[in-house]
């Protein structure tokens, strides 16, 4: 079974974040940077497919020149080879120029299984797996949680909303975004790190693909959330304020 899997780099979380000169997005020459923690569940459950069933995955990533250290950490981690979409400015991408970068680029590889993060820690849209799938004519499914095989095909185990599930029967090939927390993820081992250093890794230009940037969407502005304090007194006996104030808490603040 050959296996792609869509990583991204973003910010290390918690990171202090300040908003760059133009307001398009944030500083990034300071930060630090880390694989898309629902990527590393992707990668995972692509790597235990793998152990299952034979193959091979390969690592496709679409961002800057230090991408490639996130790369190396997949590597590292089990896949057998990378391909690295070289762009400096990913802002000049919206997410269909993105989804049309990633699926000509595993095109030509013709995977049975492409797999993806359900979404990125940055922008978090999740929406770059279903569009990959729409350009490439393949089927998809999202929110997987456990994937298998069935004769020619796989059924996968999907979340849905108050504790639901779904099982679906998909034929090969196919676009899968997966649910963070499927899967314990694993460490690079000291002969993982040695062999990642050996291993494949394809560089390719956005040009080379003949994706040109023409986003239909555009980032304005990023800004901070402004901080407000508002305070109310709920009316009437305990029971009344008590009722009132799950309403709130489910219906506005939306915590329950």
């Amino acid at each position: 079974m050959k296996i792609i899997v869509s990583i991204k780099q973003v910010p290390v979380r918690d990171s202090q974040l300040r908003i760059d000169a133009s307001g398009h997005w944030i500083q990034e020459n300071d930060l630090s940077f880390e694989i898309n923690e629902p990527d590393a569940y992707a990668l995972e459950e692509g790597l235990q497919l793998k152990e299952k069933h034979g193959g091979e995955v390969i690592a496709l990533c679409l961002g800057p020149a230090r991408a490639s250290q996130t790369i190396r950490e997949a590597l590292a981690k089990g896949a057998d080879r990378a391909i690295h979409i070289e762009e400096e400015n990913l802002t000049s991408f919206d997410t269909l120029g993105i989804a049309k970068l990633l699926a000509k680029a595993a095109e030509s590889e013709k995977p049975d299984l492409i797999l993806t993060g359900l979404q990125s820690d940055d922008l978090g849209s999740g929406q770059t797996g279903v569009v990959m799938a729409e350009i490439l004519g393949l089927p998809s499914a999202t929110i997987i949680m456990a994937v298998e095989t069935a004769g020619s095909g796989i059924r996968v185990k999907r979340e849905l909303e108050d504790g639901w599930f779904q099982n679906v029967e998909m034929p090969l090939p196919a676009v899968l975004t997966i649910q963070s927390g499927i899967n314990k993820l694993r460490y690079a081992t000291l002969m993982g790190i040695k062999k990642a250093k050996t291993k494949e890794i394809k560089r390719l230009r956005p040009a080379e693909l003949g994706v040109t940037a023409a986003p239909a969407a555009i980032i304005e502005r990023v800004y901070l959330p402004q901080r407000t304090k508002q305070t109310q007194i709920l009316e009437g006996s305990a029971k009344e304020a008590a009722a009132k104030l799950v309403e709130k808490l489910k219906f506005e603040v939306r915590v329950i």
